[in-house]
């Protein structure tokens, strides 16, 4: 079986194994730097799950930072009928890349 966890990072969940790539919310940390995200929902070692009420104690994910970037743009529009009111925004979300080293469970 795959071992994964649930982690719960920038208010959005993940299921991550070692050495999967995943991007998340962006993180004030420098390139090459080991995070540990601590907010582990659930892990799954062999068959086995363990879930937590709502966080499993003692658990813990490590990864090392990949890289910063910003997605590709959105747009925002908005419009009224018959009213001439149109507004148009972009946006552009600011992200990290984060590679699985290990889950301590």
């Amino acid at each position: 079986m795959t071992n994964y966890a649930v982690v719960a990072t920038g208010g959005k969940q993940y299921r991550v194994s070692v050495g999967a790539s995943f991007r998340v919310e962006k993180l004030s940390q420098n390139i090459g730097d080991v995070v540990e995200i601590p907010r582990v929902l659930l892990l799954a070692n062999e068959g086995e799950v363990q879930t937590g009420n709502p966080l499993i104690e003692g658990a813990s994910v490590k990864a090392e930072i990949l890289g910063h970037g910003r997605d590709k743009k959105i747009r925002v529009f908005k419009m009224k009928r018959r009213k001439k009111y149109r507004r148009t925004q972009g946006h552009r979300q600011a992200f990290t890349e984060l590679r699985v080293t290990e889950i301590n469970g």
